[in-house]
């Protein structure tokens, strides 16, 4: 290693682009601080992003201003302007590479969304994404369409409708130009191999001719099987840190002395996204454990902004970054190898989270793309896909019934039935048909799964387009069909009852589908309220004892909606994403009629003492209202806090989306 201390530094024209960006410094020492390149160093630009969510226009309202510095604000967001910073930031830079630790699409913007997350694909391809990282939200749909559509292009199911739609140049979807990696999500079978190549090996030019390698190990958040969103019984992930140390210990053994961690896990290091301190969480928990082998470490999914140095396990520095969410940062790892060995000169390493300023002028190529698809979308939004005789709201009776919240049941108990597609994953338990179904109308915590009401158009004669479907429902999570015994449903009902505050009763009700009845005693105390013998299914009296299958949202079985009862459900078989889902219940309806409120009723709803309880007031927001916060971060920021079980990571970090 050559001696750092006596040398002269000689700054390269990429570090001028650098220090103009808008960003102050993390450095590894003074040295770094001192020269920002070197020419007897083979000098790395390390450009990534993170939790993009398909945020192409611009970031949602809470989300568009960020916080640096002595307090001062930036307004940033959307794709254009990031291509632009892009542009700069590379410029005079020989080696660049540009990646992302996770959840670049799955996300909630109506544009991308509702076109299969395409145009997300098409935008990275356009700004030179080398490759990226898998996150959670990245299996939303399953692995398959994860390897087989947005990396190869497949088409699924159907052709212009569900997927490989016509881009900006006019052709179909052809999948991304860069690959995705992933060294701990694994087959949760016989197969037990990873789903995704583990790590990358980069080559860069040394000069004279010589290159050097740089390897990338990729990591999924622990436990991505098991949230709502990526709820996968084929999957599993494997620990974190002892999968990124066998990595490490691979790519070391192929000579390769260059090592970065990209992980889809992250961290709370403050609220300045120029700096980091009093970080905790678990990223920043490996990062001081996982091997020193390791050089730097870029994290994601926890939707925070840090740049900072922290020590490894031998005592030093190494970059540990988180570049925001929705496209509000980039962050610029700068390293400088020895040309001799390739190793990493970690005295040389500075780190920048620059801001996706919009006080550039947008690139002309990315803004084209987006443009078309807001426009595709606009067109999508106002096409016809059935029609309604009726309105159908959230307005509850007395007795926690809608019209929406019964449509919505309905919905659940058909979408729990429909077999398996092209594009979901082998494996797994048998798909059997759901036998009833259940929707958190009015959760205790968190939001409804139901975003908006879904008003009859005169004008049209009731007809329903995409855009009013799609904006009626949904997180983006899947239905999830599931066995439970009688007695679960039993106590499930139960829970739709709480003592609040002030004395009060709680009253947080399930819509039921249209063959499920039943009904509550209305003097009884909590935890007896509802007689097994008065829930009929099919007309049946509930069996307790019986095992059924049920259709519930992924996020109302892994209680995140407050509902405790389901727990231990088995056997799991994952559906389609709501949203889409409930598109296609409309699609096969073609005709929606509301019917009578008459699947829950009372009784001694008039003796003294008799309490139906108070449901919590309207607490969602249209989609369509481009919320401040998406709604999905929205119900699990308000789970998140309720302290719910299985809501918080080992030592009580908050679970992020």
């Amino acid at each position: 290693m050559r001696d750092i201390g006596r040398r002269s530094f000689f700054t390269a024209a990429g570090a001028l682009a650098t220090a103009s960006a808008i960003g102050t410094d993390a450095y590894a020492t003074g040295h770094a601080r001192d020269a920002a390149s070197a020419d007897e160093y083979v000098d790395v630009q390390l450009l990534n992003i993170t939790d993009l969510h398909g945020y192409l226009q611009a970031a949602p309202a809470a989300n568009s201003v960020i916080r640096g510095a002595h307090g001062k604000t930036y307004t940033v967001g959307g794709v254009a302007y990031m291509a632009a910073h892009l542009e700069r930031l590379r410029a005079g830079r020989r080696n660049s590479l540009f990646f992302a630790p996770g959840d670049l699409f799955s996300g909630w913007e109506f544009d991308a969304a509702s076109f299969a997350d395409e145009p997300t694909i098409e935008v990275l391809n356009a700004m030179g994404l080398d490759f990226a990282s898998a996150g959670n939200h990245e299996f939303d749909k399953s692995a398959r369409f994860l390897v087989s559509h947005m990396q190869k292009g497949d088409a699924y199911p159907v052709t212009g409708r569900d997927g490989s739609f016509r881009d900006s140049t006019g052709r179909r979807f052809r999948g991304a130009d860069f690959p995705y990696y992933s060294a701990n999500m694994v087959w949760d079978d016989e197969r037990g191999g990873t789903v995704l190549p583990p790590y990358n090996v980069e080559y860069v030019d040394a000069g004279r001719g010589r290159r050097l390698p740089i390897g990338f190990i990729h990591l999924t958040a622990i436990g991505t099987e098991n949230f709502p969103g990526s709820y996968q019984p084929g999957l599993r992930t494997l620990d974190e840190i002892a999968t990124a140390n066998r990595c490490a210990a691979e790519l070391k053994a192929r000579g390769v002395n260059a090592i970065v961690l990209s992980m889809h896990d992250g961290a709370v290091a403050g609220s300045d996204f120029e700096s980091g301190s009093n970080p905790s969480g678990p990223a920043y928990e490996l990062a001081l454990r996982v091997s020193p082998d390791i050089d730097a470490i870029v994290t994601g999914h926890w939707h925070c902004a840090f740049t900072m140095m922290v020590p490894d396990p031998d005592g030093v520095p190494r970059p540990f970054v988180e570049a925001g969410c929705y496209g509000q940062l980039i962050n610029e790892i700068n390293l400088r190898l020895d040309p001799d060995t390739g190793a990493v000169v970690r005295a040389l390493t500075t780190s920048t989270n620059h801001p996706n300023t919009r006080d550039v002028t947008p690139d002309r190529e990315v803004r084209a793309i987006t443009d078309y698809w807001a426009g595709y979308g606009a067109r999508r939004a106002a096409t016809p896909i059935g029609r309604q005789s009726g309105s159908f709201t959230r307005r509850r009776n007395a007795l926690g019934e809608s019209t929406m919240g019964n449509l919505v049941a309905d919905w659940a108990l058909w979408a729990g039935r429909q077999p398996h597609g092209p594009m979901d994953d082998p494996g797994g338990y048998r798909n059997i048909p759901a036998e009833l179904a259940v929707i958190a109308v009015a959760p205790r915590v968190g939001q409804a799964i139901i975003g908006g009401d879904l008003l009859r158009d005169e004008a049209s004669d009731g007809t329903v387009t995409f855009g009013q479907a799609w904006h009626a429902v949904g997180f983006g999570d899947p239905i999830m069909t599931v066995t439970v015994t009688g007695a679960q449903i039993h106590d499930a009902l139960e829970e739709q009852w709480a003592p609040v505050a002030g004395g009060l009763l709680g009253y947080a009700p399930l819509a039921v589908s249209g063959n499920v009845h039943y009904t509550f005693d209305a003097a009884g105390p909590v935890g007896r309220r509802v007689n097994p013998g008065a829930v009929f299914v099919n007309g049946t009296a509930l069996d307790p004892h019986r095992r059924y299958r049920l259709a519930a949202p992924s996020y109302t079985l892994i209680n995140q909606d407050g509902y405790s009862a389901f727990g231990g459900f088995t056997e799991p078989v994952r559906h389609t994403r709501d949203f889409e889902s409930f598109v296609e219940f409309v699609r096969s309806r073609r005709e929606l009629a509301p019917g009578p409120l008459n699947r829950v009723s009372a009784v001694n709803t008039k003796v003294p003492g008799a309490r139906i309880g108070t449901v919590p007031g309207w607490h969602q927001q249209s989609k369509a209202a481009a919320d401040a916060v998406p709604r999905p971060e929205a119900a699990l920021r308000a789970a998140s806090a309720a302290g719910l079980r299985g809501l918080r990571a080992a030592g009580g970090f908050r679970v992020p989306c």
